[in-house]
């Protein structure tokens, strides 16, 4: 287990390399100049000069990004040009309200998405499998950030029955992050819903095909014993698999929906940065937030070894 570990922490470090080398470069590539944007329109050309030789933006690219990774030896993700303050604290004030979101949605995804592709298999070829599997496509056909607006036009204008936007932290009122979360969560978790219903589908079909499972039937055991111990417990390996990629999905979702819906998280937080062309939030939030994938990723690995004792000695 411990050297299982030690694998997957190696190989994310060339992961974080080139996340950094990508974003940095992008953000270059983009036009705009945020020295002029700082300055303001009334700006000369000398306030932006100033303001650009402040930020060290006038010097070359190389230097930048000596100056930058030297910074990230020493833990320093740099400040944000547009907020003033570090951008290590900046992402991390943002952080519990994303992962509040993300948790929200995930736990969507679990119960419907494995419950409909449970229901599915085990009604193999009637109205129930074809209309879960229809639901399903058209959860993954239809874009998050649409489903959001439609559910604004429905729910928030047309029923009132939940707010346009806006965030409530759940230590505040319960019922207020309910109010201000559900729209957003379920537009992140239809796509996702759909994906783990199919795959959940088709691993619980070839697992009722398997001889163990006719065994424990023939032994007269309850069909929820042999659904629920024997069947989808079997099942859950490539289930996880799809899960860890949906953690991911749900977090890079978050980037439209949280500016869709006015909720203060990560995803608004980087998107401003973009606009704004923030070089060191940008560079500095996606490094963190590919860091975080990393963890639940190396997480979900380890879950392997927990559901299949097997997986500790492949090495």
């Amino acid at each position: 287990m411990g050297r299982l570990l030690l694998l997957r922490l190696a190989g994310a470090v060339p992961v974080l390399l080139l996340v950094s080398v990508v974003s940095f470069g992008l953000m270059r590539l983009i036009p705009g100049d945020p020295s002029a944007a700082i300055a303001g329109l009334s700006a000369t050309p000398r306030m932006v000069a100033q303001i650009r030789e402040q930020l060290g933006l006038d010097q070359p690219l190389l230097t930048q990004a000596l100056h930058w990774y030297g910074g990230l030896l020493q833990g320093d993700l740099g400040r944000s040009i547009l907020l003033g303050q570090s951008v290590f604290w900046s992402t991390m004030q943002r952080l519990p309200v994303t992962m509040a979101l993300s948790a929200y949605a995930l736990a969507i995804t679990l119960v419907v998405g494995i419950g409909a592709g449970v229901l599915a298999a085990l009604r193999q070829n009637t109205w129930v499998d074809q209309a879960a599997m229809m639901v399903a496509m058209l959860g993954i056909s239809v874009p998050n950030f649409f489903l959001g607006l439609l559910f604004i036009i429905w729910f928030a204008v047309g029923l009132g029955w939940l707010p346009t936007g806006g965030y409530i932290a759940f230590t505040d009122s319960p019922w207020g992050w309910f109010q201000t979360s559900t729209m957003p969560a379920v537009s992140l978790a239809l796509l996702n819903i759909g994906l783990l219903a199919r795959i959940t589908r088709s691993t619980m079909l070839e697992v009722l095909r398997q001889d163990y499972v006719r065994t424990a039937r023939a032994k007269g055991l309850p069909r929820h014993l042999v659904v629920g111990k024997h069947a989808l417990a079997n099942a859950m390996i490539p289930i996880t698999t799809v899960v860890g990629i949906i953690v991911s999905l749900l977090v890079s979702g978050s980037v439209v929906t949280e500016t869709l819906f006015s909720i203060p998280g990560i995803g608004q937080l980087l998107t401003s940065a973009v606009l704004g062309r923030d070089y060191p939030m940008v560079q500095g939030g996606l490094l963190l937030v590919t860091a975080l994938l990393v963890l639940v990723n190396l997480g979900v690995d380890m879950l392997y070894a927990v559901l299949d004792p097997r997986i500790r000695y492949e090495r």
